[in-house]
């Protein structure tokens, strides 16, 4: 029996019980779509936080006031204790080092930005001239923070683009003067519309020089220190650097924390990563159960077919053409399942797109060869038993109908 005679074998039974076969395939196909969904979306949630830390910068590594030990709720906090501040000094003596090519000191509070009557409590960023360049941000109109000594205050501010709108709309707002809680300021720029990176919208920022906003928040401690490394080959010798100044400079004393973008980007990738696999194994279980269901059909299907399948070894038919034949009648079940859960996933993925721009729910390519390979593989290793079956039926007591 060719190939081509199997194939029409098997998709003449199918027809012959069209419900039977059309309820076999959309199980399958639920299987597939869910591995292919799921897939997509911890994928999509990995490349967002990929896109996410890569927005905030190239070649970056970031250094917090608190060593990791004593960081966040540790003993030291329970004690009253508070972690050595970071000072402009320390930034500057950072700013010194061989491996850094520029730096941007960040400190981060709220206040109430007030122009006439219009009043928005808004978070303000104290930093300096480099911030444009460490955070990959663009400026709209006008002109960023002005260069010179970080500890010399100025009353200038620059406004994210939806501050702008609400406080001046399509009045022109560079040269302008607003309040920042009890202080003015003269607007000298407008960022341009950039959305929302880490959780921080810098549409919704006023940004001031760093030592303007110590003046206003009354503090001399530094929320972050941003550090541009001078280029990828020497971003662990810049954070060496900066851990060996702070060091020195705290005398001796491990009261801070420097982290690498790279270091954190692959701690998230790999936990996205294993969390995609880990959903995708999850909805691969409904394979199984589809893989169940054809077996039990199957069975059904040998009981029903006696008579055809001694018919079949009268002819002449051994029991490994029987085999195949069943195992063909699988194959072909699970092949049209898994193209049926391959076009409802891809749906399902691009329905999450259209609602959710920002998650770039794509399914991998190992995810869908995985779905496609677990659905054939599945279908065929249930079918064994019932081909089984059919092969090892006496040729006269099956056509007698026994």
């Amino acid at each position: 029996m060719r190939l081509a005679d199997v194939a029409q074998f098997a998709t003449g039974s199918l027809r012959g019980s069209p419900t039977r076969t059309l309820l076999m395939m959309l199980a399958m196909a639920i299987g597939v779509a869910a591995v292919v969904v799921l897939t997509a979306l911890g994928e999509g949630a990995r490349r967002y936080v990929v896109d996410q830390f890569s927005s905030l910068g190239t070649n970056l590594v970031i250094v917090l006031p608190g060593h990791t030990e004593t960081a966040g709720i540790g003993p030291g906090m329970l004690l009253g204790q508070i972690p050595r501040e970071i000072t402009l000094d320390d930034a500057e003596a950072i700013q010194r080092s061989a491996s850094v090519k520029r730096i941007a000191p960040l400190t981060v509070g709220s206040a109430m930005l007030s122009r006439g009557s219009l009043n928005r409590e808004v978070v303000v960023l104290g930093s300096t001239s480099n911030l444009l360049e460490v955070r990959h941000m663009n400026l709209g109109i006008g002109k960023f923070l002005p260069e010179g000594d970080i500890h010399e205050s100025a009353s200038v501010c620059v406004l994210g683009n939806q501050m702008k709108r609400e406080l001046f709309g399509n009045d022109q707002a560079v040269g302008q003067w607003v309040r920042l809680g009890d202080r003015r300021f003269r607007v000298i720029g407008v960022l341009a519309a950039q959305g929302e990176s880490m959780g921080m919208r810098t549409d919704e920022l006023v940004i001031v020089p760093v030592a303007s906003a110590h003046q206003l928040f009354n503090t001399s401690g530094l929320f972050r220190v941003l550090i541009e490394a001078k280029g990828r080959d020497v971003i662990e010798q810049a954070k060496h650097e900066a851990e060996q100044i702070m060091l020195q400079r705290h005398h001796g004393e491990k009261d801070v924390t420097v982290i690498t973008q790279d270091a954190v980007l692959a701690t998230f990738d790999r936990i996205l990563t294993a969390l995609t696999m880990a959903v995708g194994g999850i909805a691969a279980i409904s394979l199984a159960v589809a893989g169940v269901l054809i077996m039990n059909v199957m069975l059904i299907a040998v009981a029903q077919r006696v008579k055809e399948i001694g018919l079949l070894k009268a002819l002449g038919a051994p029991g490994k053409r029987i085999r195949n034949l069943f195992f063909a009648e699988a194959a072909l079940l699970s092949g049209i399942g898994s193209i049926a859960g391959l076009v409802l996933g891809y749906a399902g993925s691009l329905i999450i797109r259209q609602v959710y721009p920002v998650l770039p729910a794509t399914p991998p390519w190992w995810a869908v060869l995985a779905a496609c390979g677990t659905a054939l593989g599945t279908g065929i290793l249930f079918s064994v038993w019932p081909a089984r079956r059919a092969a090892k039926l006496d040729p006269v007591a099956a056509l007698a109908g026994r």
